[in-house]
Protein backbone atom coordinates (compact mmCIF):
# COMPACT_ATOMS: atom_id res chain seq x y z
CA UNK A 1 0.00 0.00 0.00
CA UNK A 2 1.05 3.67 -0.35
CA UNK A 3 1.30 6.15 2.56
CA UNK A 4 0.62 9.79 1.64
CA UNK A 5 2.49 12.76 3.31
CA UNK A 6 -0.57 13.89 5.25
CA UNK A 7 -0.47 10.60 7.20
CA UNK A 8 2.86 11.43 8.79
CA UNK A 9 1.43 13.33 11.81
CA UNK A 10 -0.87 10.42 12.57
CA UNK A 11 2.03 7.99 12.36
CA UNK A 12 4.12 10.17 14.69
CA UNK A 13 1.28 10.25 17.17
CA UNK A 14 1.11 6.49 17.12
CA UNK A 15 4.85 6.35 17.75
CA UNK A 16 4.50 8.69 20.73
CA UNK A 17 1.62 6.65 22.06
CA UNK A 18 3.65 3.51 21.83
CA UNK A 19 6.53 5.10 23.71
CA UNK A 20 4.15 6.01 26.50
CA UNK A 21 2.85 2.45 26.49
CA UNK A 22 6.35 1.24 27.30
CA UNK A 23 6.23 2.84 30.79
CA UNK A 24 6.39 0.04 33.37
CA UNK A 25 2.96 -1.28 34.25
CA UNK A 26 1.56 -4.17 36.13
CA UNK A 27 2.72 -7.61 35.02
CA UNK A 28 0.86 -8.89 31.93
CA UNK A 29 -0.51 -12.29 31.30
CA UNK A 30 0.73 -14.31 28.32
CA UNK A 31 -2.09 -13.25 26.01
CA UNK A 32 -1.62 -9.56 26.72
CA UNK A 33 2.12 -9.96 26.25
CA UNK A 34 1.58 -11.42 22.76
CA UNK A 35 -0.73 -8.56 21.89
CA UNK A 36 1.83 -6.06 23.07
CA UNK A 37 4.53 -7.74 20.97
CA UNK A 38 2.36 -7.48 17.87
CA UNK A 39 1.63 -3.81 18.55
CA UNK A 40 5.35 -3.11 18.96
CA UNK A 41 6.03 -4.82 15.66
CA UNK A 42 3.43 -2.68 13.94
CA UNK A 43 4.91 0.44 15.53
CA UNK A 44 8.36 -0.47 14.29
CA UNK A 45 7.01 -0.93 10.79
CA UNK A 46 5.22 2.41 10.93
CA UNK A 47 8.36 4.11 12.25
CA UNK A 48 10.30 2.78 9.29
CA UNK A 49 7.59 4.01 6.94
CA UNK A 50 7.62 7.45 8.54
CA UNK A 51 11.37 7.79 8.26
CA UNK A 52 11.34 6.58 4.69
CA UNK A 53 8.63 9.02 3.74
CA UNK A 54 10.40 11.85 5.52
CA UNK A 55 13.67 11.27 3.74
CA UNK A 56 12.29 10.82 0.25
CA UNK A 57 9.13 12.88 0.26
CA UNK A 58 7.50 10.25 -1.97
CA UNK A 59 4.73 7.70 -1.32
CA UNK A 60 6.10 4.63 0.35
CA UNK A 61 5.42 1.11 -0.93
CA UNK A 62 4.82 -1.24 1.95
CA UNK A 63 5.87 -4.87 1.39
CA UNK A 64 3.12 -7.50 1.64
CA UNK A 65 2.44 -8.73 5.15
CA UNK A 66 2.46 -12.40 6.15
CA UNK A 67 -1.23 -12.71 5.32
CA UNK A 68 -0.62 -11.53 1.76
CA UNK A 69 2.14 -14.09 1.36
CA UNK A 70 -0.19 -16.87 2.53
CA UNK A 71 -2.84 -15.71 0.08
CA UNK A 72 -0.29 -15.76 -2.72
CA UNK A 73 0.76 -19.30 -1.75
CA UNK A 74 -2.87 -20.46 -1.71
CA UNK A 75 -3.39 -18.88 -5.13
CA UNK A 76 -0.33 -20.69 -6.47
CA UNK A 77 -1.59 -24.02 -5.16
CA UNK A 78 -5.01 -23.43 -6.69
CA UNK A 79 -3.34 -22.72 -10.04
CA UNK A 80 -1.37 -25.99 -9.77
CA UNK A 81 -4.56 -27.89 -9.00
CA UNK A 82 -6.27 -26.33 -12.01
CA UNK A 83 -3.43 -27.43 -14.29
CA UNK A 84 -3.54 -30.96 -12.88
CA UNK A 85 -7.30 -31.06 -13.43
CA UNK A 86 -6.87 -29.89 -17.03
CA UNK A 87 -4.30 -32.63 -17.67
CA UNK A 88 -6.61 -35.25 -16.16
CA UNK A 89 -9.51 -34.08 -18.33
CA UNK A 90 -7.26 -34.29 -21.39
CA UNK A 91 -6.27 -37.88 -20.52
CA UNK A 92 -9.92 -38.83 -20.04
CA UNK A 93 -10.80 -37.38 -23.45
CA UNK A 94 -8.03 -39.46 -25.08
CA UNK A 95 -9.25 -42.66 -23.38
CA UNK A 96 -12.84 -41.95 -24.44
CA UNK A 97 -11.74 -41.38 -28.04
CA UNK A 98 -9.75 -44.65 -28.08
CA UNK A 99 -12.77 -46.56 -26.76
CA UNK A 100 -14.99 -45.08 -29.47
CA UNK A 101 -12.48 -46.08 -32.15
CA UNK A 102 -12.28 -49.64 -30.77
CA UNK A 103 -16.09 -49.95 -30.79
CA UNK A 104 -16.27 -48.76 -34.40
CA UNK A 105 -13.54 -51.20 -35.46
CA UNK A 106 -15.34 -54.11 -33.79
CA UNK A 107 -18.60 -53.19 -35.51
CA UNK A 108 -16.83 -52.99 -38.89
CA UNK A 109 -15.30 -56.45 -38.40
CA UNK A 110 -18.67 -57.89 -37.40
CA UNK A 111 -20.33 -56.51 -40.56
CA UNK A 112 -17.49 -57.79 -42.75
CA UNK A 113 -17.75 -61.30 -41.29
CA UNK A 114 -21.49 -61.30 -41.85
CA UNK A 115 -21.01 -60.14 -45.44
CA UNK A 116 -18.56 -62.97 -46.17
CA UNK A 117 -20.89 -65.54 -44.63
CA UNK A 118 -23.76 -64.26 -46.78
CA UNK A 119 -21.58 -64.52 -49.91
CA UNK A 120 -20.67 -68.14 -49.18
CA UNK A 121 -24.35 -68.99 -48.70
CA UNK A 122 -25.26 -67.25 -51.97
CA UNK A 123 -22.49 -69.12 -53.77
CA UNK A 124 -23.82 -72.49 -52.58
CA UNK A 125 -27.32 -71.62 -53.67
CA UNK A 126 -26.13 -70.50 -57.11
CA UNK A 127 -24.06 -73.62 -57.65
CA UNK A 128 -26.91 -75.91 -56.65
CA UNK A 129 -29.24 -74.14 -59.08
CA UNK A 130 -26.77 -74.12 -61.97
CA UNK A 131 -28.01 -76.16 -64.91
CA UNK A 132 -26.09 -77.75 -67.79
CA UNK A 133 -24.50 -75.13 -70.01
CA UNK A 134 -21.81 -76.71 -72.14
CA UNK A 135 -22.90 -80.00 -73.72
CA UNK A 136 -25.59 -82.60 -73.45
CA UNK A 137 -24.61 -85.53 -71.27
CA UNK A 138 -23.27 -88.60 -73.04
CA UNK A 139 -25.38 -91.68 -73.47
CA UNK A 140 -25.60 -93.89 -70.38
CA UNK A 141 -23.57 -97.06 -70.15
CA UNK A 142 -25.17 -100.18 -71.49
CA UNK A 143 -24.56 -102.51 -68.55
CA UNK A 144 -26.97 -101.68 -65.75
CA UNK A 145 -25.75 -102.71 -62.26
CA UNK A 146 -28.24 -104.24 -59.88
CA UNK A 147 -27.20 -102.49 -56.60
CA UNK A 148 -25.95 -99.03 -55.59
CA UNK A 149 -22.57 -100.49 -54.59
CA UNK A 150 -22.17 -102.11 -57.99
CA UNK A 151 -23.21 -98.92 -59.75
CA UNK A 152 -20.65 -96.89 -57.82
CA UNK A 153 -17.85 -99.39 -58.39
CA UNK A 154 -18.61 -99.56 -62.11
CA UNK A 155 -18.53 -95.79 -62.50
CA UNK A 156 -15.33 -95.62 -60.46
CA UNK A 157 -13.62 -98.22 -62.65
CA UNK A 158 -14.53 -96.27 -65.77
CA UNK A 159 -12.99 -93.18 -64.16
CA UNK A 160 -9.76 -95.02 -63.31
CA UNK A 161 -9.58 -96.42 -66.84
CA UNK A 162 -9.63 -92.88 -68.26
CA UNK A 163 -13.00 -93.27 -69.96
CA UNK A 164 -14.29 -89.95 -68.64
CA UNK A 165 -17.27 -89.82 -70.99
CA UNK A 166 -18.58 -93.20 -69.82
CA UNK A 167 -17.68 -92.39 -66.20
CA UNK A 168 -19.67 -89.15 -66.41
CA UNK A 169 -22.73 -91.01 -67.65
CA UNK A 170 -22.31 -93.66 -64.94
CA UNK A 171 -22.02 -91.12 -62.10
CA UNK A 172 -24.97 -89.15 -63.46
CA UNK A 173 -27.00 -92.32 -63.41
CA UNK A 174 -25.87 -93.11 -59.88
CA UNK A 175 -26.82 -89.64 -58.59
CA UNK A 176 -30.21 -89.90 -60.32
CA UNK A 177 -30.97 -93.36 -58.89
CA UNK A 178 -29.19 -93.24 -55.51
CA UNK A 179 -29.01 -89.53 -54.70
CA UNK A 180 -30.10 -90.06 -51.11
CA UNK A 181 -27.55 -92.75 -50.23
CA UNK A 182 -24.44 -92.31 -48.11
CA UNK A 183 -22.08 -92.34 -51.10
CA UNK A 184 -24.05 -89.85 -53.18
CA UNK A 185 -21.85 -86.86 -52.18
CA UNK A 186 -18.74 -88.78 -53.25
CA UNK A 187 -20.46 -89.69 -56.54
CA UNK A 188 -21.10 -85.98 -57.14
CA UNK A 189 -17.44 -85.28 -56.41
CA UNK A 190 -16.35 -87.80 -59.08
CA UNK A 191 -18.99 -86.48 -61.44
CA UNK A 192 -17.42 -83.04 -61.01
CA UNK A 193 -14.04 -84.56 -61.92
CA UNK A 194 -15.41 -85.91 -65.22
CA UNK A 195 -17.05 -82.57 -66.00
CA UNK A 196 -13.79 -80.74 -65.29
CA UNK A 197 -11.99 -83.11 -67.66
CA UNK A 198 -14.16 -81.98 -70.55
CA UNK A 199 -14.20 -78.29 -69.55
CA UNK A 200 -17.80 -78.09 -68.34
CA UNK A 201 -16.83 -75.77 -65.51
CA UNK A 202 -20.30 -74.49 -64.63
CA UNK A 203 -21.73 -77.99 -64.19
CA UNK A 204 -18.55 -79.09 -62.44
CA UNK A 205 -18.83 -76.26 -59.91
CA UNK A 206 -22.44 -77.24 -59.21
CA UNK A 207 -21.41 -80.87 -58.67
CA UNK A 208 -18.60 -79.88 -56.30
CA UNK A 209 -20.86 -77.58 -54.29
CA UNK A 210 -23.38 -80.41 -53.87
CA UNK A 211 -20.56 -82.75 -52.87
CA UNK A 212 -18.92 -80.57 -50.20
CA UNK A 213 -22.09 -79.04 -48.78
CA UNK A 214 -21.76 -79.19 -45.01
CA UNK A 215 -17.96 -79.57 -45.30
CA UNK A 216 -17.81 -83.34 -44.78
CA UNK A 217 -14.74 -84.80 -43.09
CA UNK A 218 -13.90 -87.40 -45.72
CA UNK A 219 -10.73 -88.23 -47.64
CA UNK A 220 -12.02 -86.69 -50.87
CA UNK A 221 -13.62 -83.53 -49.39
CA UNK A 222 -10.42 -81.38 -49.26
CA UNK A 223 -9.69 -82.12 -52.91
CA UNK A 224 -13.33 -81.45 -53.82
CA UNK A 225 -13.08 -78.01 -52.18
CA UNK A 226 -9.93 -77.15 -54.13
CA UNK A 227 -11.57 -78.40 -57.35
CA UNK A 228 -14.53 -76.13 -56.65
CA UNK A 229 -12.17 -73.15 -56.31
CA UNK A 230 -10.43 -74.07 -59.59
CA UNK A 231 -13.78 -74.28 -61.40
CA UNK A 232 -14.70 -70.83 -60.08
CA UNK A 233 -11.37 -69.46 -61.31
CA UNK A 234 -12.07 -70.92 -64.75
CA UNK A 235 -15.43 -69.10 -64.64
CA UNK A 236 -13.58 -65.87 -63.66
CA UNK A 237 -15.26 -65.76 -60.29
CA UNK A 238 -12.01 -65.16 -58.42
CA UNK A 239 -13.62 -63.52 -55.38
CA UNK A 240 -15.78 -66.60 -54.77
CA UNK A 241 -12.76 -68.81 -55.41
CA UNK A 242 -10.72 -66.98 -52.77
CA UNK A 243 -13.54 -67.34 -50.25
CA UNK A 244 -13.70 -71.08 -51.00
CA UNK A 245 -9.95 -71.42 -50.48
CA UNK A 246 -10.24 -69.54 -47.18
CA UNK A 247 -12.83 -72.10 -46.07
CA UNK A 248 -10.47 -74.86 -47.20
CA UNK A 249 -7.77 -73.57 -44.85
CA UNK A 250 -10.24 -73.39 -41.99
CA UNK A 251 -12.12 -76.66 -42.57
CA UNK A 252 -9.26 -78.94 -43.64
CA UNK A 253 -6.05 -77.95 -41.83
CA UNK A 254 -4.82 -81.56 -42.06
CA UNK A 255 -5.36 -82.04 -45.78
CA UNK A 256 -2.69 -84.03 -47.66
CA UNK A 257 0.38 -82.05 -48.70
CA UNK A 258 -0.36 -82.53 -52.41
CA UNK A 259 -3.84 -81.04 -51.99
CA UNK A 260 -2.44 -78.10 -50.02
CA UNK A 261 0.08 -77.49 -52.79
CA UNK A 262 -2.72 -77.33 -55.37
CA UNK A 263 -4.67 -75.00 -53.11
CA UNK A 264 -1.65 -72.68 -52.88
CA UNK A 265 -1.32 -72.68 -56.67
CA UNK A 266 -5.02 -71.85 -57.06
CA UNK A 267 -4.72 -69.04 -54.52
CA UNK A 268 -1.81 -67.58 -56.50
CA UNK A 269 -3.72 -67.88 -59.76
CA UNK A 270 -6.76 -66.10 -58.29
CA UNK A 271 -4.48 -63.43 -56.71
CA UNK A 272 -6.12 -63.90 -53.33
CA UNK A 273 -5.15 -61.49 -50.59
CA UNK A 274 -2.70 -62.82 -48.05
Amino acid sequence: MKLRPFALPLALALVAGTAAAQIPMDPLDARDARRLDRMEQVVRELRAIVFQGRDSGRPVVVQPAETDYQLQEIGRRIADLEQSLMRTNGDLELVTRDLDLARRDNETLRRENQRLADKVTTLEQQMVGAGPAEEAPPAPVSAAPTTSAEAFDQARQLMLAGDYSAAEAAFRDYVARYGDTQRAPEARYWLGKTLTARGAHTEAAGAYVAAVRGWPQTTWAPDGTVELARSLIALRRTTDACQTLAEFDKRYPRAPAAVKTRATAARTQAKCAA
